[in-house]
């Protein structure tokens, strides 16, 4: 007989499944994520469009890791990044940009992003950069430039 208290998605264990947030001003971006990530086995927690709903999301869900965009209106990715260490210097997050600028990629390092994903991206490479990150502390380098 089963244990009521385990639910199974796919053949794994519910518990088993890593825990995602996920924040971008776009709100198509963020159901065109959280539908894939599904797919993938990916628990979506939590969704939003501004950093500080991700603080609040993060407060409140605890998930395994967030999915932050840097460029955001009023509450941006960087805030809502330092807000988060504050409450948990450990936390897992993944920032996702468009903006290549050194200056950019030096905030990110000094808040101690947990990765970071840079727009255009493949959503293989993000699922890849999620179970990476899942497993324990990696930070992902900057992209190449061999163009």
């Amino acid at each position: 007989m089963m244990d009521a208290g385990v639910l199974l998605k796919n053949n794994k264990r519910w518990k088993d499944l890593t825990s995602v947030c996920v924040i971008d001003d776009d709100r198509d971006t963020v159901e065109v994520f959280c539908e894939y990530l599904a797919i993938k086995d990916i628990e979506v927690l939590g969704r939003g469009y501004d950093g500080r709903t991700a603080v609040e999301l993060y407060k409140k869900l605890k998930p395994d890791i967030v999915l932050l965009d840097v460029m955001m209106p009023e509450y941006d990715g960087f805030y809502a990044l330092k807000e988060i260490r504050k409450i948990d210097p450990k936390a897992k997050v993944i920032m996702v940009t468009a903006d290549l600028t050194s200056d950019t990629e030096k905030k990110l390092v000094e808040l101690k992003a947990t990765a970071m994903i840079y727009k255009p991206y493949e959503i293989d490479s993000v699922i890849e950069t999620i179970e990476r990150v899942s497993k324990e502390n990696v930070v992902v380098s900057p992209p190449s430039t061999n163009n």
